[in-house]
Parts: C-alpha cells; structure tokens; sequence
C-alpha cells in the first residue's frame, strides 16, 4: 500500500513538473513584424531595419517569440500562436485587405490578434476609403487617409492619454517627423499629439475592439529612422506592441535600452 501511494504521488509530482516547465518554456507572446522593400529615399522608411531593432527591443522583455517577415508569410505555419502584428509599410489597408492573404488576415484578426501600425501603415488611399474603410475602421477604431496632407517639422510630442500604457516610462519631449494631417480617428482613444501648421493633430490611437478582446494601436510618427534611435520614441512602441499583445506593460516602460551598434543604420546601398 505504501509503496503504491509512494508511486501515485511520484507521478503526480512529474506530471506537475513537466506541466510547470511547459509553462515557463512558453513564452509570454508571439509578434509578427511585417515590413517590405524601401520606397523612400535612404534614412527614411526603413521598414525592415526598424523592424528588426524592434524585434530586438521585445527581446529585452522576456520570452518574447518574434519573427520578421518582408511582407505577408508565405508559410501559413508562421501564424500559428501569434498575439499580434506589426506592420510597417505601404498604406496598411490595402497591403493587408488588398492581397491575396486577406482571408488569413482577417482570421487572425477576427479571433482577436492585436495590430500596430506605423506611420504610413496607418493609412488608407483616399480612392479605396468607400470600399475598404468600413473594414479598415473596424479593426483600427481611426486612420489617415493617404494623401490628404503632410507636414515636416518640431513639435512637442504631448501625451492625451498619460496614463495609457502606450505612455509608462517615458516623458513628453520635442520630436522632428513627418506629420499627417487631419487623421479620421472614430471610435479610438487618441493617444498623441503634436503640433502642425499651428494646428493639434493626433498622431497616434489606440483602439479595444469588441470582437475578441483584439487591441489595436497606430501611430503616423516613424517617417525618419532617427526617432527610432531616441529611446522614449522606441518605448513608446513597444510599449503599444506589449499591450497589443495583452502583456503587462511595466509602469517604467518597456526596456528597449539597445546599443549604439544596433540602432546604427545599415550601410547605404550603392546607387
């Protein structure tokens, strides 16, 4: 009798352990980032670099899977488990409702995967809003429709919602970017913004949809590489990638304390 109780509670204990090493291998999300090949002069847009230093950012915040594609995964396996994407590219709407993964796309995030876009992702072309917008505004609670004005300049970078989690651990401070006017912001939560032409323009929102608990977050800053080198300008991002993702974000911020070597610009390509 003892020496079958003495078995029952040692398998007990290995299967609590093997559950609990599980557990801890898991990890705590899975981003994919989603850039493309360059279509802005060097130093700008550079999609797939910033990308990788984003990457390199989650890293720093514990288990955290991530996987870097130039443009929508041809491996349909790539999406399995995901908890959000990144996407940092040509107008956002078309690129992913416009294609021929829009299917995948919208599957994943119809079951609540969470959507940050940057800067012109976070867009739609003014000729596609009557066809795409509906959808687009679904996912994205607002957007910048494409082109409907630009301005480059300083500005303060003012914090609407402090206490949002996109905001922990970093301070208001001036920012030199390439601004989009006049946003169409409908059912999300303005988070930033700046000054344009004497104007308050938001430049970054953040949307809970109904459907799922999906959490989306845009932002139209990210035009020069630059910024991507100022550490509250990183945080902010990643911040917005962590609660997109559903993962606590510290009240300090995410750490996103890279080195001056991985935030260097690659080599410019010869023209």
């Amino acid at each position: 009798m003892k020496r079958s109780l003495w078995f029952f509670c040692l398998s007990i204990m290995v299967t609590f352990g093997v559950t609990l090493s599980a557990a801890e291998a898991a990890p705590k999300a899975k981003v994919l980032f989603i850039g493309k090949q360059p279509d802005h002069p060097f130093a700008t847009h550079m999609y797939l670099h910033t990308s990788e230093i984003l990457a390199k950012c989650l890293k720093l915040n514990g288990d955290i899977e991530t996987v870097v594609s130039d443009g929508w995964p041809q491996d349909k396996s790539v999406l399995e488990g995901i908890d959000t994407i990144v996407i940092y590219t040509t107008p956002a709407a078309e690129f992913l409702l416009d294609s021929p993964y829009r299917d995948q796309v919208m599957e994943q995030l119809d079951k609540g995967v969470g959507l940050v876009t940057i800067h012109w992702a976070s867009s739609i072309f003014e000729k596609n809003l009557d066809r795409l917008g509906p959808v687009w505004m679904s996912y994205m609670g607002g957007t910048w429709i494409s082109n409907v004005g630009l301005h480059t300049g300083k500005s303060h970078l003012k914090q609407l919602a402090p206490n949002h989690p996109v905001c922990n651990g970093w301070e208001e401070y001036e920012i030199r970017d390439e601004y989009y006017l006049n946003p169409s912001i409908t059912e999300a939560t303005p988070v930033l913004e700046v000054m344009a032409n004497d104007k308050p323009v938001v430049v970054g929102w953040a949307f809970e949809r109904e459907k799922n608990n999906g959490r989306s977050y845009a932002t139209t800053l990210g035009h020069f590489y630059d910024n991507f080198q100022q550490e509250p300008f990183r945080r902010m991002v990643v911040n917005a990638i962590l609660w997109t993702a559903h993962v606590d974000v510290p009240e300090e911020g995410a750490k996103v304390n890279l080195s001056e070597a991985d935030l260097a610009l690659p080599e410019k390509p010869a023209e």
